[in-house]
């Protein structure tokens, strides 16, 4: 009997479309991780990208508990002397509700290229509308409850 290995280019890749209204961030974000890189796949390898692409919409619509709004800072560095920035949740939500989720879900991928190359299949939207719809690509697009509960 031989080892199976999976073909980077023989992989089937679906497209899963997510609404993120009244989803918790880690929660929802634990499980776009999952997607990403591939784990609900039964044939999963963690040197191989076998993910699917994930598009979120409605992300300034998440939730968060207990004072995680005011109380949660990003930071960021200009690299000149003195240049760090804060930023709280709340103002973050209200500036870029697309970076929320994309910085929950690359703090849960690997490091390094391969994790790098994972994230660019994620499409993140404030909105509800999205350009992926016009696109040619629109029609494979599908809405996917169960994606929320793979894992458990």
């Amino acid at each position: 009997m031989n080892t199976f290995m999976p073909n980077p280019n023989k992989i089937e890749k679906k497209w899963y479309v997510i609404d993120a209204t009244d989803c918790t961030l880690g929660r929802l974000a634990s499980k776009i991780a999952k997607v990403l890189r591939g784990k609900n796949k039964p044939e999963f390898t963690y040197h191989v990208d076998m993910g699917d692409y994930v598009v979120i919409v409605n992300a300034k619509k998440i939730k968060v508990s207990g004072k995680k709004l005011n109380q949660k800072i990003y930071y960021s560095h200009s690299e000149y002397v003195g240049g760090m920035k804060e930023t709280t949740l709340k103002e973050l939500l209200e500036k870029k509700p697309e970076k929320v989720i994309e910085l929950a879900v690359k703090g849960m991928m690997p490091k390094g290229p391969l994790g790098r190359a994972m994230l660019t299949k994620l499409h993140v939207y404030a909105d509800a509308e999205h350009p992926l719809y016009r696109s040619e690509i629109g029609k494979y697009l599908h809405f996917n409850e169960e994606v929320r509960d793979i894992g458990q």
